[in-house]
């Protein structure tokens, strides 16, 4: 499958992917050093814009490293990009850490999957059927 990249920026990076098998492609930073507070939010530019096929959404999600290491991760947690969305991709970076970070110009700052996803139609109803766990919430399968 092959996906339209518009680049808004020549210095923009299309992503990449780091191995044969990954499923994220990397998402660069513009050639800019960016520094965030402990705290903070920010929104990080890519300089690009992508046409993701009807039926998938682009995900953005963390990469490992940066997140464990320094404390930084996309304030949403997961990004959704619908097909149907035609702007610039940006990551909401949020510095989870005590110390200032500095982005560093065309640094990795998250990854993309490409993925499908169904579109259901919610119906409302008076009951639902039975399961063994129930009404079980947060921690129900777990050893007791």
């Amino acid at each position: 499958m092959k996906i339209a990249v518009k680049k808004l920026n020549e210095n923009a990076i299309l992503p990449t992917y780091g191995s044969e098998f990954s499923a994220g492609a990397d998402l660069y930073n513009l050639p800019e050093e960016i520094t965030i507070a402990p705290g903070e939010t920010k929104f990080i530019h890519t300089g690009l814009a992508m046409e993701i096929p009807v039926g998938y959404a682009g995900l953005i999600y963390a990469r490992s490293g940066l997140a464990c290491k320094r404390g930084l991760a996309p304030a949403n947690k997961v990004g959704v990009v619908d097909s149907d969305y035609r702007g610039e991709i940006m990551v909401a970076l949020h510095n989870h850490s005590s110390a200032l970070q500095t982005v560093a110009a065309g640094e990795r700052v998250a990854q993309l999957v490409v993925a499908p996803f169904l579109k259901v139609e919610f119906e409302d109803t008076e009951e639902l059927s039975d399961t063994v766990r129930g009404e079980g919430g947060f921690g129900s399968t777990g050893r007791k």
